[in-house]
């Protein structure tokens, strides 16, 4: 997580890789046996809020879908309400809209313009950070209902795809790194 905090998993133990998903050349990093585990899954909502905490936030952004599995579990923990960040025509109500590049195409995200407000501080989560484009689009839907983003969580960050620099100096904890 980029600081002395001391988790309470080894992840590694906890992902599943499953090549060639979702097209050949990619393995994807399964999540599933970590949300299967009970006390895993608790484990590692635990260890989402700790640093989570550390940046003051008023809301947790999920980006769809499995943003939504972390986000929504870690907002009870803390406490906060939770905004979710959906794929074109999922929302249904005014919304902004972003484009962004991927590893593997491209996609658009949205978020309910009323979903934040100026002065709101809000966490931005998701499963997995690769190339970037995902958070950095959600981040910037964010900022376009005026609120701030004070950092962003991911249970796993393939480092070796440089997705923080996409992330332009935002505060990164990630529960598990993959070089």
């Amino acid at each position: 997580m980029g600081d002395s905090r001391t988790l309470r998993l080894n992840y590694a133990d906890w992902l599943r890789d499953v090549p060639d998903f979702p097209k050949p050349g990619i393995v994807f990093k399964d999540i599933s046996p970590l949300l299967q585990d009970g006390e895993a899954f608790a484990a590692c909502i635990q260890d989402l809020a700790e640093a989570a905490r550390a940046h003051g936030p008023t809301r947790i952004a999920g980006i769809e879908s499995r943003g939504f599995l972390f986000g929504t579990a870690l907002a009870i923990e803390l406490g906060i309400g939770f905004v979710p960040i959906r794929k074109p025509g999922k929302l249904p109500w005014q919304t902004f809209a972003e484009s962004y590049e991927l590893e593997y195409g491209q996609d658009t995200l949205e978020i309910h313009t009323d979903a934040s407000a100026a002065g709101e501080a809000v966490y931005l989560i998701d499963d997995l950070l690769a190339t970037g484009g995902t958070a950095e689009a959600a981040a910037k839907l964010i900022r376009r209902t005026g609120a701030e983003v004070v950092g962003c969580g991911f249970v796993v960050e393939l480092g070796f795809l440089n997705g923080r620099d996409a992330l332009h100096g935002l505060s990164i904890d990630s529960l598990h790194h993959i070089d």
